[in-house]
């Protein structure tokens, strides 16, 4: 039988197939070719020993959060409490671009913001937007529910940034648990403990524990530079046709930079990257 591992517990999977769960366990074999089954995984498993036999090949997978054949990564982005993060937001833009999927980007605590400082962050807000994502705030629930039809959704994102509080609003049913901000050290305290897929609006939803850090290691300087969308626009008209857009003469990337077309935070957040 054929299924999907929708929660993972140490060597307990859930494996759903048919709208049935199975509590399966994962056999030997997979220590020995050192596969590791992952939410999200669509497996062969034994149904009447509950035992997973094969992995079917994946199209895509995470190691942080540890989830496979993923079609959108929901962005949670705290503008305060934690405050906004450019360079975060971009690595998060950054590696799922990268493992081919599509980036969705959500605005948290705007309302937490003063006048002067909401104005700003919606000028960021709209770059965002014109560039090619889609961008919503965590109070635009109604649209937020569209996105999630047949699809297996990520929400990840800073630590704070209001996750499990978005998704307990998209459904009251599910009363994850939140925690407080911890205004010391300006992150939230850990509250979700392990990844699992949860069935909201007609898709998969994982909600996954929150993190602060990720690593770009897997990426050449030349795979993060074509992650940058808005470079795509541009590159051909530089002088040099592998241009990294650093101290290249005659970079079209660096004279967008400069005359606003391009965001400068992006910018140098990419430079950031691609000398890591």
């Amino acid at each position: 039988m054929i299924g999907r591992i929708i929660k993972c517990i140490s060597n307990d999977y859930t494996v759903l197939a048919d709208d049935k769960t199975y509590l399966c366990k994962s056999r030997g074999k997979f220590r020995k070719l050192q596969l590791t089954p992952l939410v999200g995984d669509l497996v062969k498993f034994d149904e009447q020993h509950c035992y997973i036999l094969e992995i079917l090949p994946r199209k895509n997978s995470l190691v942080r959060p540890p989830v496979a054949n993923i079609d959108q990564a929901i962005l949670i982005t705290s503008v305060r409490h934690p405050d906004f993060s450019s360079h975060l937001l971009d690595k998060l833009i950054t590696v799922v671009e990268f493992n081919h999927i599509k980036p969705i980007i959500c605005f948290t605590k705007l309302d937490l913001l003063e006048e002067k400082e909401k104005a700003k962050m919606e000028k960021i807000i709209s770059y965002y937007r014109e560039i090619g994502y889609e961008v919503f705030t965590n109070t635009e629930v109604e649209k937020i529910k569209e996105i999630f039809k047949q699809k297996v959704s990520v929400f990840t994102g800073q630590t704070g940034a209001g996750k499990s509080t978005l998704l307990n609003n998209l459904d009251s049913t599910l009363q994850i648990k939140t925690g407080e901000i911890s205004m010391a050290l300006g992150r939230g305290r850990h509250t979700t403990r392990h990844t699992e897929l949860l069935s909201i609006e007609g898709g998969l939803v994982a909600d996954t524990p929150g993190f602060s850090a990720l690593s770009l290691e897997e990426l050449s300087p030349e795979d993060i530079r074509d992650q940058f969308v808005e470079f795509n626009q541009y590159r051909h008209l530089c002088k040099y046709k592998d241009c990294m857009h650093r101290k290249e003469q005659h970079c079209m990337i660096k004279e967008k930079v400069e005359d606003g077309t391009i965001l400068k935070s992006r910018y140098d957040n990419y430079l950031n990257f691609i000398e890591k």
